[in-house]
């Protein structure tokens, strides 16, 4: 099954999107063609969108992540552009999406399915198993209580290992934690 073509008439419909942020200039020429209900405002292009926008994230029924250029606050508008080959089929209950944890930054998020490299060995979810295993990597990575009854030498390298199983594999929380119990 071929990838699904996006453009300005079905774009907001069930699509999974990573948009980036672009400064004002970019569209300073450049007239609105459309304004949603929320007050979200679009600019189309040949390639791609414009969307000027206060909200991120969850967007009726589709998952549009924004890649700020500096640290972003939600409620602020911001200016972002996609191309239409950066959407994708959304569904809430397929299997679409994968997991990857930045190691430096200790960032961790998620990604279309259609995304990702052919060799990479990645477990697939659907966007609620996606937002639950995300919470816990975050406070795997950023909490200590979680480890309390666990034996371990080296709590980073615990982590690595936590957070390495549940980006790997479908193992559960509780399933992942057993073999260190105490």
């Amino acid at each position: 099954m071929g990838k699904k073509t996006y453009a300005r008439h079905n774009f907001h419909s069930h699509t999974f999107c990573i948009w980036k942020e672009v400064p004002f200039t970019a569209i300073s020429e450049l007239k609105v063609n459309y304004t949603s209900q929320s007050g979200s405002q679009y600019i189309f292009t040949a390639t791609g969108l414009f969307r000027i926008s206060n909200h991120w994230g969850r967007v009726a029924n589709c998952h549009w992540r924004l890649i700020p250029l500096a640290e972003f606050k939600n409620q602020h508008t911001t200016i972002a552009y996609a191309d239409w080959t950066d959407f994708y089929s959304n569904d809430d209950t397929a299997k679409l999406f994968f997991i990857k944890v930045d190691w430096l930054t200790r960032e961790v998020n998620f990604y279309h399915k259609q995304t990702a490299e052919p060799n990479e060995k990645v477990i697939f979810r659907n966007a609620k198993e996606v937002a639950k295993t995300i919470r816990i990597i975050k406070e795997v990575l950023s909490q200590e209580d979680w480890a309390k009854y666990l034996k371990y030498d080296d709590l980073e390298r615990l982590r690595k290992n936590v957070v390495t199983e549940l980006v790997g594999t479908s193992k559960t929380f509780l399933e992942v934690k057993k073999v260190y119990l105490l």
